[in-house]
């Protein structure tokens, strides 16, 4: 079979043919007459192995080995492709993520597209300086691509950068709260801690949403910091988990703050009154609990608050007793 038929029917170029030829991949068997290339049925199958080959991401030169060497084994070529077309298809993902990125920051001009890709390099630097620059640089009306900043945000190690990514999500609008919510459900402790302190600082009320659901976390952290970002917004469905933080005695002096901040109204301080006696009075809460309990009174505005600390300093837990005596008195110099 000559060269144009062998091309028109395998579909590869005569000038690819000739390539291959002038590799070694393939060479016609014979020639004709007229001394033009002959291909037997031996060499089509060999090109139809070829370009199966190619088909697979393979070099010529891999081809060449694979096809010529007896002792070639494909395992350890195929596992190196497999790992080659891992990395081909992370790199066109992260460059797919990176045009999103850009697009959402609607760039009204090249120059706005070239400081968003400038941020986004910026925001992977691995100098912390340069993290730190990017986030406060959005403060110069640089294009910020909200979900590259919550990434970077759920990511970052340095307390410092966190800080200032924190501070760019808070001015970024209302599309931080969703994407910042999903690190809620990371199985990193770590992810989760960033997602929820990144949250508490936003000042919308989706986010307000996202922290109240957080009260119903598995992860104790979660929920210590949506209480304490809650108690300070006045929600008072916080109070359950903060007395549960005193208890415990994880966070308890922010908790016990946070709750003097909902007691602002008479009602709710004479509700958290009575909440926190019931705890005092429970069977089960150990003598710590207890003092930290009585101490959380100080910041309970009211009469029954004052009552409830009138009849603790007659308790038979010394340490109890002296602590509600000691908060009565600041009471009558205040």
């Amino acid at each position: 079979m000559l060269i144009g038929e062998v091309a028109r029917r395998s579909g590869v170029s005569a000038r690819m043919l000739r390539h291959y030829e002038s590799l070694g991949l393939v060479r016609p068997s014979g020639r004709t007459g007229s001394g033009y290339r002959e291909y037997s049925g031996q060499d089509i199958r060999r090109i139809f192995h070829i370009e199966s080959l190619r088909s697979l991401g393979l070099s010529l030169r891999e081809i060449g080995r694979a096809l010529d060497d007896p002792g070639f084994t494909p395992s350890t070529l195929v596992d190196d492709l497999i790992r080659r077309t891992r990395e081909r298809i992370a790199a066109e993902s992260e460059l797919l993520t990176r045009l999103h990125r850009i697009d959402a920051a609607e760039p009204t001009g090249w120059e706005g597209v070239l400081q968003s890709i400038a941020l986004l390099q910026a925001l992977g630097s691995k100098s912390a300086d340069a993290r730190q620059r990017a986030a406060l640089s959005t403060a110069d009306e640089v294009p910020a691509p909200v979900e590259a900043l919550a990434e970077a945000a759920l990511s970052e190690t340095d307390p410092i950068v966190a800080g200032a990514l924190r501070w760019a999500l808070a001015r970024s609008g209302d599309q931080a709260p969703p994407l910042l919510a999903k690190g809620l459900d990371s199985p990193v402790a770590a992810v989760r801690k960033r997602a929820i302190q990144s949250l508490a600082e936003l000042p919308d009320d989706e986010a307000t949403t996202h922290l109240r659901d957080a009260l119903a976390h598995s992860d104790a952290e979660v929920r210590a910091h949506a209480a304490l970002a809650l108690g300070t917004r006045g929600e008072t469905a916080a109070i359950p988990t903060l007395i549960e933080m005193i208890v415990a005695g994880k966070n308890d002096t922010d908790a016990a703050d946070a709750l003097g901040l909902l007691a602002t109204d008479p009602t709710t301080a004479d509700h958290l009154t009575t909440t926190l006696l019931n705890h005092l009075t429970h069977a089960t809460t150990p003598p710590p609990a207890r003092g930290r309990l009585t101490q959380s009174l100080a910041g309970i505005p009211g009469t029954r608050a004052s009552t409830v600390l009138t009849d603790l300093s007659h308790d038979p837990d010394r340490a109890v007793a002296l602590t509600a005596t000691y908060l009565l008195q600041l009471r009558l110099r205040g």
